[in-house]
């Protein structure tokens, strides 16, 4: 067999419907749309229409609120700084940034940085510059001598 010879196998696939080719085609004039009315005229929209009932759609409550200006953060735990502290992967001794904490796989990386929580345990003195923090976070890492520096308010 060749590539020219290669070819669909036969009924596999069908020439599309010319509408609106003359009488001879069998869907002339009116283009298989019938008779006059909304529904034969371009443009045509009746999804959901119930006939001037009130639709269902509309007639459902409305609930919740999606706030456009809202924030998107990265999350880190303290339990999983310190993970990735025994594991050699962040480095307490000098200061770790949003950037560190991204690359090394601590947190995921968002539209308006980082900002760490306080679930889990911290044992390694380590100064943080982030998004934002917990007031909890904030409280281990200060209590074991490190700091927290916060560039956005919380």
């Amino acid at each position: 067999m060749k590539l020219n010879e290669l070819s669909d196998k036969a009924g596999s696939s069908r020439n599309r419907k010319r509408v609106g080719r003359g009488p001879g085609s069998g869907t002339g004039k009116t283009a298989g749309r019938g008779m006059k009315g909304q529904k034969s005229r371009s443009g045509v929209s009746l999804k959901g229409f119930e006939g001037g009932q009130m639709p269902l759609y509309q007639r459902m409550p409305k609930r919740g609120f999606r706030n456009p200006g809202r924030k998107s953060f990265g999350l880190v735990n303290l339990g999983i700084l310190q993970k990735f502290i025994d594991a050699g992967k962040i480095d307490p001794e000098s200061p770790v940034t949003e950037k560190e904490l991204v690359e090394s796989g601590a947190a995921r990386s968002a539209p308006d940085g980082v900002r760490v929580l306080g679930k889990g345990e911290l044992r390694a003195k380590i100064n943080l510059v982030v998004a934002g923090a917990s007031k909890p976070a904030i409280a281990a890492v200060e209590a074991l001598g490190g700091t927290i520096e916060t560039r956005k308010a919380n």
